[in-house]
């Protein structure tokens, strides 16, 4: 498997069919790695340990973590199964943004922000990430969330190792826009 497809598998496997390969994930959603490689290979796919953490180190993502001491790996959000990540609520920034696409904005505007399938409500931290993440389904529409007024009134926001902020739920009342004229050509805000 090449990178970008070892990538994609454990992806799967780690956040939602660990069942798929036979691994169980921990509370936490840890599995150790030489039962992830193991189990890997006896469904038929060649992955070595070198392999595993060049995708760690080098997945532009950053969706995996290793523990410290390098035997066990998890994703690191993104998960549809039951995982508590211990993340410790943080202060987030004042503004957070959501990208999505025109189709799902009705209930959007209805519902707020709900993580769907998933544990939690994925949200970014800059205009451009969000914009990226609304584009993988189509023309993205970006929301501004306002994260300060949310957590003064007692939302809890959680960051993921990789920088990705998560929240249970975004009420719409929270949410408005980003207009054209807020961003720039490469997509950072002005």
């Amino acid at each position: 498997m090449n990178e970008k497809k070892t990538s994609k598998f454990l992806s799967l496997v780690l956040r939602h069919k660990p069942e798929q390969i036979g691994i169980t994930l921990d509370p936490q959603g840890w599995v150790d790695v030489d039962a992830l490689l193991a189990a890997v290979r006896a469904h038929g796919h060649s992955l070595d340990r070198p392999s595993l953490e060049r995708v760690v180190a080098q997945n532009d993502k950053r969706r995996f973590t290793l523990s410290s001491d390098g035997k066990r790996i998890r994703a690191a959000q993104g998960h549809s199964v039951s995982v508590s990540l211990g993340l410790t609520p943080v202060t987030p920034p004042s503004v957070l943004y959501h990208g999505t696409v025109a189709r799902h904005l009705p209930s959007i505007r209805r519902d707020g922000l709900k993580p769907g399938q998933r544990t939690h409500v994925h949200l970014s931290g800059d205009i451009s990430t969000a914009e990226t993440v609304g584009a993988r389904y189509g023309d993205p529409h970006l929301l501004r969330v306002d994260a300060a007024t949310m957590h003064n009134q007692g939302h809890a926001f959680l960051q993921a190792d990789n920088g990705v902020w998560l929240i249970d739920h975004v009420p719409p009342q929270f949410l408005t826009d980003v207009g054209q004229s807020e961003t720039c050509p490469d997509g950072e805000e002005k």
